[in-house]
C-alpha cells in the first residue's frame, strides 16, 4: 500500500504540473484576495490580521481541496478501484493536499506580511499552527469531496457536514494565532495543540475507516 500511495502521489503532482491551471487560479484568488484587503484596510491591527488570515486559509482550502475526488470521472474511479488500495487513494491525496495547502499558507503569510507587516511575534508557534491548520482542513475537506462526489457533487451536503468539522479547528487556530501574535498570553497554549492534534487524529480515523464502505458503493 505504501507504493501505491506514493505513485499516486507523483500521479497527483504530475498532472497538477501539466495543466497549472488549477493551481494558478488559487493563487490568483489568494493573491488578489491579500491586495483586496490591503487596499480596504490600509492599518490593520493585528486582532483583524490574524481572523483575516485564517479567513483567506480557509476558503484557500475549500478551493485547493474540495475538487479532489470531485474532478473524478467515474470510468477514472472505476479504473482506481481495480487497481490500488482504497486507502492508499485517500491517503495519497490527504498527503497532497496537505502539502499544497501548507505551501499556500505559508506564501499567504509571506505576502500578506510584506503588504501589511508582519505582526507575527513567536514564529514558531504560528508556523507550527499552520501545519496542524493545514493538516486538519485537508483530511476534513479530503473526505467530505470523497462523500459528495458519491452524493452526485451535492454542494448543500458538502456545506451541511463541513460546517461542523472545520468551525473547532478554525476556533483553535484563531486562538493559536492571538497567542503566536501575543495578543494573549495563554498558559494552556500546549492543550489546545494537543486539541487540535486530536481533532486530527480523530479526523483521520473516521475517514480511514468509514473510506472503504465509501469505496465500495
Amino acid at each position: 500500500m505504501l507504493q501505491q500511495t506514493l505513485r499516486l502521489l507523483w500521479r497527483d503532482w504530475v498532472l497538477e504540473w501539466r495543466t497549472r491551471y488549477a493551481l494558478s487560479g488559487i493563487l490568483l484568488y489568494v493573491f488578489a484576495t491579500i491586495v483586496l484587503v490591503y487596499s480596504a484596510l490600509i492599518d490593520i491591527q493585528p486582532q483583524v490580521w490574524n481572523a483575516l488570515f485564517w479567513i483567506i486559509i480557509l476558503f484557500a482550502a475549500i478551493s485547493a481541496i474540495v475538487k479532489s475526488f470531485v474532478q473524478e470521472s467515474q470510468q477514472r474511479q472505476l479504473y482506481y478501484y481495480s487497481l490500488v488500495h482504497p486507502l492508499a487513494l485517500l491517503i495519497a491525496k490527504m498527503i497532497y493536499n496537505t502539502a499544497l495547502l501548507f505551501i499556500l499558507s505559508l506564501l499567504s503569510w509571506l505576502v500578506l506580511g510584506l503588504l501589511t507587516g508582519n505582526p507575527v511575534k513567536d514564529t514558531g508557534l504560528f508556523v507550527l499552527a499552520i501545519f496542524l491548520g493545514s493538516v486538519g482542513l485537508s483530511i476534513a475537506f479530503t473526505f467530505i469531496s470523497a462523500i459528495s462526489a458519491k452524493a452526485q457533487n451535492s454542494a448543500t451536503l458538502m456545506a451541511v457536514l463541513g460546517f461542523p468539522v472545520i468551525i473547532p479547528i478554525l476556533l483553535i487556530l484563531v486562538k493559536i494565532g492571538a497567542n503566536a501574535l501575543r495578543l494573549m498570553q495563554d498558559t494552556a497554549i500546549g492543550g489546545d495543540i494537543l486539541i487540535l492534534v486530536a481533532i486530527n487524529l480523530v479526523l483521520l480515523s473516521v475517514s480511514i475507516l468509514l473510506y472503504p464502505f465509501l469505496w465500495r458503493d
